[in-house]
């Protein structure tokens, strides 16, 4: 396995099987830090704060294995295709990213082969060692204000053409401003994993997108994966997958 995919709790035995995307803000030195000074290599456009965190809960509490990517998201954007502008920004939000722009056909290849196919391998071989039909559910955190315009939003929940979990969670959310396909939909690229890993293959999914100033601290990070935990296992029991919340006696290592 590669050392820029990870994988937390391997040997989880719920169903449900979670992802982060954009775990980690971290950049090997070789690629000059993209050019960026060390506070913008540290904010939301590097990675996505406090989704890590959140998501190693969730392994823990439902004793679930959690697939992740180990470097920042602007080396490239796991949630996306090779072919996708996107998956290599040489723009985002208001910041130029001077490592990325112009870059040839084969300097994206390379970054793609690096970053971009151990994770999508690492996730299917996840998904294939699945004792029973898994549920996808990835871990993403926005910023609270972005291009000046401050969300409303509290916790997104989205999806692409599968809306079977997605329907059921947003009736389960109680507490939190919570909306469907927010602050990002199918139309702006953000739900590839989704459409790569579970509707092909017919199995559940959902997108969680979080406001990072509600996961800034340790407290908040256990407060709100306790919370998700709770209505995603009401979901998923009302949609017949699970009979009775499931509390792990297996004892996950931090």
């Amino acid at each position: 396995m590669s050392e820029m995919a990870g994988v937390y709790n391997a040997n989880g035995q719920h169903p449900v099987v979670l992802v982060c995307e954009h775990a980690s803000a971290y950049m090997p030195e070789h690629y000059n830090f993209l050019g960026l000074d060390a506070p913008l290599r540290q904010s939301h456009i590097a990675w996505d704060p406090g989704a890590l965190s959140v998501a190693k809960l969730l392994a823990r509490k439902f004793d679930s294995p959690l697939v992740h990517s180990n470097a920042s998201r602007l080396l490239y954007d796991c949630n996306r295709p090779p072919e996708a502008q996107s998956a290599i920004p040489s723009h985002s939000e208001s910041h130029t990213i001077p490592g990325n722009v112009d870059l040839s056909t084969q300097q994206r290849e390379e970054r793609a082969n690096t970053f971009y196919e151990p994770f999508r391998t690492c996730l299917r071989n996840i998904l294939t060692a699945s004792k029973q039909e898994p549920v996808i559910v990835t871990v993403h955190s926005f910023t609270p204000v972005y291009n000046g315009v401050t969300r409303t939003t509290e916790l997104g929940i989205l999806h692409d053409t599968d809306t079977r979990l997605a329907d059921a969670l947003l009736g389960c959310v109680t507490n939190l401003q919570a909306d469907r396909n927010q602050p990002y939909g199918p139309a702006d690229g953000v739900t590839h994993t989704l459409r790569e890993h579970a509707l092909p293959n017919n199995y559940l999914n959902v997108m969680l997108e979080v406001r990072s100033d509600l996961i800034e601290t340790a407290s908040q990070q256990e407060s709100m994966a306790m919370q998700l935990a709770s209505w995603l296992t009401e979901a998923l029991m009302l949609l017949n997958v699970l009979k009775l919340p499931v509390t792990s006696q297996r004892q996950v290592p931090l």
